[in-house]
Formats: C-alpha cells, sequence, structure tokens
C-alpha cells in the first residue's frame, strides 16, 4: 500500500455536554466519502477524557475508543467537539492531559479542529495564536478579549492552514465537506453534499448569524432599521423619540410596529436585547460586573442589578457563581 492508499487518520475528542448534532456533522462526512468512493479514505476514532462514556448536551452518553492524551495511535487530524461556552465542560483538573496533549499534536504538524466549543480548548492550549478562527458568534467578542493572538472570525468556518474550527452545529458539515473537497477533489465533496440531501455546501466566508432580514421575515423595512439601531447603540441606548426621529416616522407608528411583529414596546424589546448581550459576558467572560453593566446601556451596577434580577429572577452575581464564574 503505497502513501496515496493509506487512510487518513482522524480522532475526535469529545467533552461532556458535547453537540451530537455537531459531532455527527463532523464524522458523517468523512464516512460517506469512504462509501462513495468505494475506498479507505478515512479512519477515524473517538476520544474521552477518560475511560468513562461521555454524556452529550441531550444527555446521551456515548463510549469512546481511547483516552485523550493516548499516542498509541497515529493521527493526521484530531478534532474537539466541546459545548459552546457557558454549558458544563470538563473539570479543571482533567483538562490538563488534553491541553499537553494538543500542545503535543500540534509540535508535529497534525491538523488539529476545534468546533463549537473546541475552538476555546485549542485555544487553551496556545495553538491558534497567530491563526483565523471561527467561534459560536455569540461568544466572539469574550473570546477575543481573552485571546488577542487570535484573529477572531465570524464566519461560518474557518480553514486556515493546518487549523479547521467552526461555530458549531451544521456548519461542521460545510467544513468536513469543504476539506474533503480539498484532499479528495471536488466532485467527491459534490456527492456526498447530495447524499446529505443539502442544497449546497456553504462557503466558509459565509456569516453565523441569521441576517436581520431573515430573523423578522417579511417585517416592513422600519422595524428592521429600529432592530439594527437598537442592535448597533447597546452601550448608549436611543430613546424611542431618538429612534422614530432616525427612522423618520412618528412614535405611535414605531410602536405599533413593534406590538404587530414583536409583541412587545419598543423598549421592552431594548432592554431584553441589553440584558442577553448582557448575560452572555456574565457566563462567558470574567469581566466585571459594573463594566458590563455600563458596556450595556445601564447607569449603575445597582441599577443593572434591579433590572437583571427583574427580567430574569436572580442577580447578576448568582448568574455568574451558577456557570463557573468568579464573583467581581
Amino acid at each position: 500500500m503505497n502513501a496515496q492508499d493509506t487512510p487518513r487518520q482522524v480522532g475526535f475528542v469529545m467533552l461532556p455536554g458535547f453537540s451530537l448534532l455537531a459531532q455527527a456533522c463532523a464524522i458523517e462526512p468523512l464516512i460517506i466519502a469512504n462509501t462513495l468512493s468505494e475506498r479507505r479514505l478515512y479512519t477515524t476514532t473517538t476520544f474521552g477524557i477518560d475511560g468513562r462514556s461521555v454524556k452529550s448536551v441531550a444527555e446521551l452518553a456515548l463510549s469512546p475508543e481511547s483516552v485523550a492524551g493516548s499516542d498509541a495511535r497515529h493521527l493526521d487530524m484530531l478534532f474537539v467537539c466541546a459545548p459552546t461556552p457557558g454549558w458544563p465542560v470538563a473539570a479543571g483538573e482533567e483538562s490538563g492531559p488534553l491541553i499537553h496533549w494538543l500542545h503535543r499534536l500540534a509540535s508535529r504538524g497534525v491538523m488539529l479542529g476545534g468546533i463549537a466549543g473546541g475552538t476555546h480548548w485549542l485555544a487553551r492550549a496556545g495553538v491558534l495564536d497567530g491563526y483565523r478562527a471561527s467561534i459560536p458568534y455569540a461568544s466572539a467578542d469574550a473570546f477575543a478579549r481573552t485571546f488577542p493572538t487570535i484573529h477572531v472570525s465570524h464566519q461560518l468556518f474557518e480553514i486556515d492552514r493546518n487549523r479547521l474550527t467552526c461555530g458549531g452545529g451544521t456548519a461542521a458539515m460545510d467544513m468536513l465537506m469543504t476539506l474533503i473537497g480539498q484532499q479528495q477533489g471536488a466532485g467527491l465533496a459534490q456527492k456526498i453534499s447530495e447524499h446529505f440531501v443539502c442544497e449546497r455546501i456553504r462557503m466558509a466566508d459565509e456569516p453565523q448569524q441569521i441576517p436581520l432580514r431573515s430573523r423578522l421575515g417579511h417585517a416592513p423595512q422600519s422595524l428592521i432599521d429600529a432592530v439594527a439601531l437598537m442592535e448597533a447603540n447597546i452601550e448608549e441606548p436611543l430613546t424611542t423619540h431618538e429612534l422614530s426621529a432616525h427612522l423618520g416616522i412618528s412614535r405611535r407608528q414605531l410602536e405599533r410596529l413593534f406590538k404587530k411583529h414583536l409583541q412587545a414596546v419598543p423598549s421592552r424589546y431594548y432592554l431584553n436585547l441589553r440584558l442577553q448581550q448582557a448575560r452572555r459576558l456574565l457566563r462567558e467572560s470574567d469581566q466585571a460586573v459594573g463594566e458590563i453593566a455600563l458596556a450595556h446601556g445601564f447607569s449603575s451596577g445597582a441599577h443593572f442589578s434591579t433590572a437583571y434580577r427583574h427580567h430574569f429572577g436572580i442577580s447578576p452575581r448568582d448568574e455568574r457563581l451558577g456557570h463557573g464564574g468568579v464573583e467581581t
């Protein structure tokens, strides 16, 4: 068997809370590539932190074939499948071997990939410095502050030299089909896409977040423009009067649009938007609560705490502590 006939060895590390959907979207294109080509192009192996089964976010457990950190198997590629920040992750005392293993594999030239929260693990191992990396868009700002040497991308996925990262979900399938196309030819990748009844293989540079127009369906342009203004002015919120003036419509017209299409008054929708963004930072960053309050348009920490508790039924401090953060 010559080098071209040797199947590529691909590993998948599964961490507690990982997405079954994202993992399947990454591993199945490799299996189907073997079937459609009638050749063993790829061999896959699953890894866990230890010898125990790994429970997904759907509470379904999978039994890995090997343990992360083991060099018993030769690997050409390794993907880390992990939950988006904010979900439970592997215990800190167990993470050391994985971090060291990733660093060791990188030094050997192994292609490394992060799926959803897996990108965080690659970053923690220091193997993404100087690379472009895609992360779930809701976590991108906190990630960029924590890892300033990584070029954070809002794209669907990134293939930068020997690093592959994506936002998770079905983006993993597009990333793997693109990789297969690069390694085995576009024709095989297209057949895999047709096998999965995909309309097309999405390009890497497509954005993760659903465009505002798609999220609001056939809502009037004035409403779409109003929500876009809100999203662009989080730190210094506009009043309903200022919003209507920017849009060239009356305040009453604006309120009618929000009530009809979003079942909320503009001020309530705006407040929810700001609080939801603040909640993500509380869960995913160590930024001080007071800084988060000011960055989301609240005049003080007390004002923020009152609004937060009224909206979510929990204080910002308890929100952070409940997701493994430290009090600040």
